[in-house]
């Protein structure tokens, strides 16, 4: 995530490890624990808006799946203790009805671990450039803490001057981006995504899409990528991203229609799930100008 821009938030940010609430900065597990030494564990990232989380009940159940395909323990109701008291902590003093991020954890070792964390806030536009990889069928369906090749991912892609890695299989089939899930616009005008089929992760943010947006899911050659008219990328950490660039292919109007319906749709059910007006939080997160025409367009309409 090297490329997102952290604006200055709040000057204290907390931390439960183990039901013990502390600074983040004091925030500690064993050198011994699995998490750390074999990235043996899962993680989930939730946006918290003005104070109010997003989808934290739908996290906490792809968080249950991820424990399911690992067989590992899911202390669920220890779990959103933890949070309650995070939330709480980060409801006071300046911290109070800031945005921010949350970022949950659990390892082998048995380690509960929530992190508020600064808010994370895309630079605009995203350049891709393509990355050969492979889906690990051992681990479809979960969100794990072995994320070191999709770090490797992202560091390739900037090494070249692009800001995200397309990951694609050796015989030329799209996946994802390395923390996003992908869709482009085809040439007969619909708006795609792979299959889950293809060993991708269940995106919360994808799944919203596809809930109130005429999305189809088609596998996806290199070819389709690069004749894309139109391709946007979603995830908790974006929400809605356009793609101006797939290697050395320009797309056309960055962001086009796809983008800017998807872009609305975000924005109603964060507005609609945690009864907030978000302004106060485009002006915290400098957002980019195409989110806040998006948002602005939500509301004249």
């Amino acid at each position: 995530m090297e490329s997102a821009a952290r604006p200055p938030g709040p000057t204290r940010f907390t931390a439960c490890v183990n039901g013990r609430l502390c600074d983040v900065a004091d925030a500690t597990i064993p050198a011994t624990d699995q998490g750390l030494l074999r990235g043996d564990g899962c993680f989930e990232f939730v946006r918290v808006f003005l104070g109010k989380p997003f989808l934290l009940s739908e996290h906490l159940q792809r968080m249950e799946r991820s424990c399911g395909v690992l067989h590992l323990a899911n202390p669920r109701e220890e779990l959103e203790a933890d949070i309650a008291a995070v939330l709480d902590a980060m409801a006071t003093g300046d911290q109070q009805g800031v945005s921010y991020d949350l970022r949950i954890v659990l390892t082998r070792s048995g380690a509960r671990l929530v992190l508020s964390e600064p808010l994370l806030t895309s630079l605009g536009p995203a350049a891709l450039c393509l990355v050969t990889d492979t889906a690990r069928p051992l681990l479809t369906g979960a969100k794990t803490l072995s994320y070191a090749a999709n770090m490797l991912a992202a560091r390739l892609a900037r090494e070249r001057g692009f800001d995200e890695a397309l990951l694609v299989t050796p015989v030329g089939r799209i996946l994802e981006v390395q923390t996003s899930a992908f869709f482009w616009v085809s040439d007969d005008g619909a708006v795609c995504t792979p299959p889950l089929s293809e060993g991708i992760l269940d995106s919360i943010t994808r799944r919203l899409l596809m809930e109130h947006l005429r999305i189809e899911e088609r596998a996806c050659d290199v070819e389709d990528a690069l004749a894309a008219s139109e391709a946007f990328i979603s995830g908790s950490g974006w929400e809605v991203r356009p793609v101006s660039r797939i290697e050395d292919r320009e797309l056309g109007a960055v962001p086009g229609a796809a983008t800017q319906e998807a872009l609305k749709v975000i924005w109603h059910e964060i507005e609609m799930h945690t009864g907030l007006d978000l302004a106060p939080h485009f002006a915290q997160a400098g957002s980019p100008d195409f989110v806040l025409a998006a948002w602005r367009e939500l509301h004249a309409t």
